[in-house]
């Protein structure tokens, strides 16, 4: 299997600085700061790209459970929203919310929200982050 990479240059201090965050293969590069992260500033965020690659994984694992059980979705589309909270710890993503709308042919909704979270459970990054709540809004549409 591949193994995947990513790059990220921070220069300066924590709330001064910035950084950029690159994919080697050049499908993405962005800036980002501390108040892209933690206020509303401009520029992307860590949260951001793991929110990214959670919708994106949960999207095709789902695909593939839905083909093992002999449907066909035509459309799958999902959004993570990642939350980030501060304690007295520090800074840490408390929770995932994963809403998807899918159009599936012949499918009934108890059948597609069983096969929904195995595929939240099964998929590669919510495995990674087990450690975070991930909640699942599945909805069958069209």
């Amino acid at each position: 299997m591949p193994i995947r990479s990513a790059n990220a240059v921070w220069e300066g201090s924590l709330q001064t600085g910035n950084g950029t965050m690159k994919l080697p293969s050049g499908a993405f590069e962005g800036a980002y700061s501390f108040s892209s992260r933690f206020e509303e500033g401009t520029g992307t965020n860590p949260e951001e790209l793991i929110g990214a690659a959670h919708a994106g994984c949960f999207s095709m694992a789902l695909s593939g459970a839905l083909g093992r059980n002999g449907f066909t979705p035509e459309r799958i589309a999902t959004e993570a929203r990642v939350h980030i909270t501060k304690s007295d710890a520090g800074f840490t993503i408390s929770r995932i919310d994963l809403q998807t709308e899918a159009t599936i042919p012949g499918i009934d909704d108890a059948k597609f929200q069983e096969i929904a979270a195995g595929a939240k459970a099964g998929c590669p990054v919510s495995r990674a982050l087990a450690g975070v709540e991930i909640n699942l809004d599945a909805k069958l549409v069209g």
